[in-house]
């Protein structure tokens, strides 16, 4: 049995992981942290903050914000043998590094995506990126619904930053392209966002060429896919020493 905490229990990703670890018979929840949530009706305390936590837990599973970063290394500092899987999209470039530094004493597991088939995209991604090369303009579409707040999504820049990584990091992020004046650059990738209704996650690669184009995609149905990749990853982390490990691992 892997006992959890949650973090974020009372948002909608939080409701789905939870449904889904009250159907399993290998792992639990045991405690959950939301500062909006309240206990009723649900089978675990809940807490304000990760500090309160009075329960052990194998592994933390983080759907809140980008600001519980802090806490939950000091936690996993604090508590040797607890991982963390960090599924919080939105962290600044000096959380990221933050995470990669903690992982040298941690075992922390992060993706910006926890879908199986987001991680098949990005690895089909790099391959047509390879075969393609600077002949075809790379351009990432990403739609979600109206709730979300960062733009664009963690997602597409994991696949922008994988895309990149095949071009020995030479692309450049065009965000906004109204406020220029002038020809698209050969090194440029382009993102753009869509926000409405209840969109779960859409996510376009397209490779444009002469007289041709390619497009990937992934169309995610239900925040079940994700919850599911979370509930995996920490069944995988038991037990893990220190170490940042991500879906490619678990794959």
């Amino acid at each position: 049995m892997t006992d959890l905490i949650l973090c974020g229990c009372g948002g909608k990703m939080g409701a789905a992981v939870r449904e889904l670890a009250s159907a399993r018979e290998d792992c639990r929840i045991v405690a959950g942290v939301d500062l909006a949530c309240q206990n009723s009706g649900l089978h675990f305390p809940v807490y304000r903050a990760l500090s309160e936590v009075n329960e052990a837990a194998d592994c933390i599973i983080d759907f809140s914000h980008p600001s519980t970063l802090p806490s939950i290394l000091n936690y996993c500092r604090t508590h040797p043998g607890t991982s963390a899987i960090l599924c919080t999209t939105g962290y600044s470039e000096e959380q990221t590094a933050d995470i990669r530094d903690a992982a040298e004493e941690l075992p922390l597991f992060y993706s910006r995506n926890m879908s199986l088939g987001i991680n098949l995209l990005i690895e089909l991604a790099k391959k047509a990126e390879a075969v393609l090369g600077d002949a075809f303009d790379v351009e990432i579409l990403e739609m979600h619904h109206n709730q979300k707040v960062d733009a664009p999504s963690g997602t597409a820049l994991m696949i922008a930053d994988a895309v990149n990584e095949v071009r020995e990091n030479n692309m450049k992020y065009a965000y906004d392209r109204h406020s220029q004046r002038k020809k698209r650059e050969k090194n440029e990738i382009g993102m753009h966002s869509v926000r409405g209704g209840t969109i779960v996650g859409e996510h376009q690669i397209i490779f444009a060429g002469r007289h041709e184009m390619i497009t990937l995609s992934h169309s995610a149905q239900s925040k079940e896919l994700f919850a599911s990749g979370a509930v995996n990853a920490a069944l995988f982390m038991k037990g893990k020493g220190p170490g940042l490990y991500s879906m490619s691992d678990l794959i």
